[in-house]
């Protein structure tokens, strides 16, 4: 009978996780890319080299004094990122903390005279903080709602997002934070100073805000893309540094979870910012402890100190800390599987009908989570204080309005406490220290944690998705230690030893629900180890992380993942999937190829622009013989800069003269770089004459000569890897070549400098070039070569 109701229980869940939306289904159109219709789109950013003659010609009049110039800017602005970082956070926490301690204050005064007046005045304060919080992201800065590391994560994988690291979605971070966070909403504020980092290592790069006047030429320093992806990864890193104080922490972040690319250079300066931020965070909090801060500061630089609590474990605990893992990775998928299901239908149905149902709908939630907050602890009886332990530093019941366990919450006795409010009705850093304290077992009741589980629970996941800043870290830690400490209980119970704590094993559930939702392991781990100064438990973390980990990836992806794919976002993962195993890159390329000739008719262009949404062409070119030539690849955003400047206009078909210096380039590098985060130069916003539209542009000059080239039967597997690890925008499929050139191993690419500067001597057998030699012999090929890396070439030898 037993074996029967458990086999039409597993068959009933099946049924009901079997028609909860997988991300890899749908309506393609609703789930492809971010849709016009918001004002956002998505454009894949360019961190290749265009090795053109602007190029080329910027290299050769830069010296060793500019190179060392570069490197020491990019540790400066290292410095600033980690300083601007440190400060916003700095100030989100001081406005959070205050903001809650003067409600909860607020509230406990009044209601040692009336609850309902209690109620009504904490009800009203959280409705202002988060109605500010919604009118903020939706009337200022739309792109500032959720936590924004699913599109920062895009961003660093080659995705420019429209609207993502703009001055106004900063502004909007940082204030819609302070009303969603202190307004007491099920979410936190790490995922937003993730953002808040980006944007400011993003606005910094670009040398500030130019619509809002706020912009500076001498940041104007890094003008590509491969910078600012670098400056964007230090940020993220230096968000998660502030938000947890856990400046390792967020290195091992930038590294796991957010970027795609990464050198050992970037890994010195992102460990640098994130020590910038640890020293800036604890300056700011040693003056704060004097009582110049009102409620922010107390807490010290570790958030949740459990250095006190257990020293040691048993083997027979490492059965029930497995058994908290596995719980983690199903609530943990089950909690991504939930917010993708409800953010499907929020954006589809809801969120379509405008702003006003967004203000509803986040005004809604904030009342419904007063109300429990508020109503359930009502409802517990009291429980009676424990036995005074002077060696403790607990004291119980607590004073009304104070940090510390064992809240008086309705209770009719003094020397009482309501233990589902020390958790509920509380702020969430102070629930989060309350449930990893040690020496206070049995302060909590089973019922009260299971409750309180099932409750936050279902808030978290109604709250993920609305209209305001959101972080999923600390809801995250919230619900995990809750169950932990509910299997803590228990193991307390049945092995009966003095040495076992409660708090030890919440805080190994909350690293299991983190591991299960949000599938990473080593940055979490460290993260953890740092918030808690407990050193002693990083095999446990590192255990109940990887089963976590493990029992997730049996049920969906991680929860940026799977939001990036909701709101279109193209990421590249770092596998490629299966079945491109068995294709090609001439199955996966498109079939219809658009391409220039070399010198073409201004008109053919604008056509070309207007008819087709592509944004790399192939230049194509033919030798003295009529052999069809490909001699590059020509950008969309270039052609717009030729079209908008019109100073490279000819009036004759022909070429230019090929001779290197023979034409003056016009343009720099930095010409041709599109603003971060933002739409560029449309084909719409061009304005030309008929006299124009006759008129001709040699591309020659502002081509990339050297794309990556495949061969049309290489696997599309290899494609894959080559695309992601070398962050391309583009890439062409070519026949098999007739013939081979030369071919370069690893000696080829030792390369000594001597102690003249100007000599370089590579380390191969046949082959020494110096500067000024022209003895060496291209041969007759160069004929057959594409004529401008033949002019590329004339100009480097003779330079």
């Amino acid at each position: 009978m037993l074996s029967n109701h458990l086999q039409n229980g597993f068959e009933t869940a099946k049924m009901v996780w079997s028609r909860l939306p997988n991300a890899e289904e749908g309506d393609h159109e609703d789930t492809g890319l971010l849709r016009k219709s918001d004002g956002s789109g998505v454009e894949s950013l360019e961190y290749e080299v265009v090795e053109n003659h602007a190029y080329w010609e910027e290299q050769e009049q830069r010296g060793k004094i500019f190179v060392g110039y570069y490197v020491v800017v990019k540790w400066f602005f290292a410095l600033l990122i980690g300083i601007g970082t440190g400060l916003a956070a700095v100030f989100i926490n001081l406005s959070v903390e205050n903001f809650a301690g003067w409600k909860f204050a607020l509230t406990f005064s009044i209601i040692q005279k009336s609850y309902v007046a209690g109620f009504i005045v904490y009800v009203l304060i959280n409705l202002v903080l988060v109605l500010s919080s919604v009118y903020i992201i939706t009337q200022f800065a739309p792109a500032a709602a959720g936590s924004g590391i699913p599109e920062i994560k895009g961003y660093l994988n080659g995705v420019d997002i429209h609207g993502v690291l703009l001055f106004r979605t900063l502004i909007g971070k940082i204030f819609g934070s302070i009303g969603s966070v202190g307004g007491g909403l099920a979410l936190g504020k790490e995922g937003p100073l993730v953002h808040t980092g980006a944007c400011i290592a993003s606005l910094l790069g670009q040398g500030g805000s130019t619509k809002y006047h706020l912009s500076s030429r001498w940041l104007q320093v890094f003008k590509s893309d491969r910078d600012r992806r670098d400056l964007v990864t230090c940020g993220c890193a230096a968000g998660v540094a502030a938000a947890f104080r856990a400046p390792v922490g967020g290195v091992l972040f930038a590294l796991e979870e957010v970027t795609s690319w990464w050198r050992s250079q970037l890994m010195w300066r992102v460990f640098f910012t994130s020590a910038v931020v640890a020293v800036v965070v604890r300056t700011a909090m040693g003056w704060c402890k004097n009582g110049n801060c009102g409620h922010f500061g107390s807490g010290g630089f570790i958030i949740w100190d459990t250095s006190d609590g257990q020293e040691d474990y048993s083997f027979e605990e490492l059965l029930p800390m497995a058994v908290i893992g596995v719980i983690g990775g199903l609530l943990g998928a089950l909690f991504n599987q939930l917010t993708l299901y409800i953010s499907y239908w929020r954006r589809n149905h809801l969120h379509k009908r405008g702003n006003r149902v967004k203000i509803i709908e986040a005004c809604l939630v904030s009342l419904i989570t007063s109300f429990i907050s508020f109503g359930l602890p009502l409802l517990r009886k009291c429980s009676p204080c424990p036995e005074a332990d002077p060696d403790s530093g607990i004291e119980c019941p607590r004073p009304p309005g104070m940090y510390g366990n064992y809240v008086n919450f309705y209770c009719s006795k003094e020397k009482e406490y309501n233990d589902l409010a020390t958790i509920f009705f509380n702020s969430q850093d102070d629930a989060i220290r309350n449930l990893f304290s040690a020496k206070t077992v049995h302060e909590f009741s089973a019922q009260s944690l299971l409750t309180f589980l099932v409750m936050f629970y279902a808030l978290a996941v109604v709250t993920f998705g609305t209209a305001v800043p959101a972080g999923q870290f600390v809801p995250g830690i919230m619900i995990g230690s809750t169950y932990g400490r509910l299997v803590g209980m228990f193991v307390v119970n049945f092995y009966k030893k003095p040495n076992i704590e409660e708090g030890t094993y919440a805080l190994l559930g909350a690293a299991s629900f983190l591991g299960g939702s949000m599938r990473m392991t080593v940055s979490l781990c460290v993260i953890m180890v740092e918030i808690t100064n407990n050193l002693k438990l990083l095999p446990l973390i590192m255990l109940v992380l990887l089963i976590s980990k493990a029992v997730g990836d049996a049920f969906n992806e991680g929860l940026y993942e799977e939001q990036a794919r909701l709101k279109g976002i193209p990421l590249l993962e770092s596998k490629p999937k299966y079945q491109m195993r068995k294709m090609t890159a001439k199955e996966a390329s498109g079939q219809r190829v658009v391409s220039f000739p070399r010198v073409v008719k201004v008109a053919d262009v604008v056509s070309i622009l207007q008819s087709n949404r592509h944004n790399g062409f192939p230049v194509i070119d033919h030798t003295r013989t009529g052999e069809t030539l490909v001699i590059g690849l020509v950008l969309r955003s270039h052609l717009l800069v030729l079209l908008q400047s019109k100073v490279d206009f000819q009036h004759s078909p022909l070429p230019c003269d090929p001779r290197p210096g023979s034409r003056p380039i016009r343009h720099t590098p930095s010409e041709f770089v599109k603003p971060a985060s933002s739409k560029g130069i449309s084909i719409d916003d061009i304005q030309l004459s008929p006299d124009d539209l006759e008129m001709y542009i040699d591309l020659a000059p502002f081509l990339n000569p050297s794309p990556y080239i495949v061969p049309e039967d290489m696997s599309l597997t290899k494609v894959y890897n080559l695309f992601r690890q070398l962050g391309l925008r583009h890439i062409f499929v070519v026949p098999r070549p007739s013939r081979v050139l030369g071919l370069i191993t690893r000696k080829d690419l030792l390369i000594e400098d001597n102690e003249e500067s100007d000599t370089v001597e590579l380390q191969s057998t046949s082959v020494r070039i110096r500067q000024g030699d022209t003895s060496v012999s291209t041969g007759s090929w160069d004929a057959e070569r594409p004529l401008l890396n033949g002019l590329l070439l004339q100009a480097r030898t003779s330079s």
